[in-house]
């Protein structure tokens, strides 16, 4: 099963080509960049080569730190592509949380209102962040109330909250995983485990549908606290 599994798995080439598809996409300039960035870096090794008499060891330094280069410029624009492809996506804050290394877990859409906004939930060392996807004017309760809920469950541990969007205050698709990452570190990982431990008996509250309810419906209940 596993070999099977692997072979279905596209191959690093073909990774790079889908990459490199999505970036033309969101950016018609943006491979054109990649390969001036990479050759531009290999010409001015190859001068300083020539300047200093080490023609043939700079030649050899200059293609790895075009490489280098060209790579650490196509992962960026990478990056920027899939936000800017996200952009505007019910959901896209929580993928871009679930693409974050660390010790980080993510639970996406704990809350969803009529209007389809979303809270979700996030653990890892700085403590519980709560992160929303919508207008300010609308989240803001969410997240109190979220926020509220809870703290019922992990007390003493910090909880932040962020809203994630293009509003006063808000935090910018693009900027949120980094966002995160400059929170301060409040919980040390036994104490992580312990929170997400936890919070595995947080119910979640379910999105209401538009309109009136049908007679005779009733909303889900989630599990009872203990």
């Amino acid at each position: 099963m596993a070999k099977s599994e692997d072979s279905e798995k596209p191959g690093r080439i073909k990774q790079l080509r889908m990459i490199a598809k999505i970036i033309k996409q969101a950016n018609p300039k943006g491979m054109p960049i990649v390969f001036l960035s990479a050759v531009g870096t290999l010409a001015v090794v190859i001068v300083i080569g020539l300047v200093t008499d080490y023609f043939w060891y700079s030649l050899f330094i200059g293609v790895l730190a075009a490489l280098t280069v060209g790579l650490v410029v196509f992962g960026q624009l990478a990056q920027r592509a899939q936000y800017s492809l996200l952009h505007g996506q019910t959901g896209a804050a929580a993928a871009v949380l679930e693409g974050m290394r660390g010790n980080w877990q993510v639970t996406p859409a704990i809350a969803v209102n009529r209007e389809q906004d979303l809270v979700h939930l996030v653990v890892g060392y700085p403590g519980v962040v709560l992160v929303s996807e919508g207008p300010g004017n609308r989240v803001a309760k969410m997240l109190a109330a979220e926020k509220k809920r809870v703290a019922r469950v992990v007390l003493g541990v910090e909880i932040y909250d962020i809203q994630c969007g293009d509003g006063e205050g808000q935090v910018p698709l693009g900027k949120l995983q980094r966002h995160l990452m400059k929170l301060p570190r409040n919980l040390k990982k036994p104490a992580v485990n312990e929170v997400k431990d936890r919070l595995r008996s947080l119910p979640r509250n379910m999105p209401l549908p538009k309109g009136p309810m049908p007679k005779g419906a009733r909303m889900p209940r989630g599990p009872k606290l203990r």
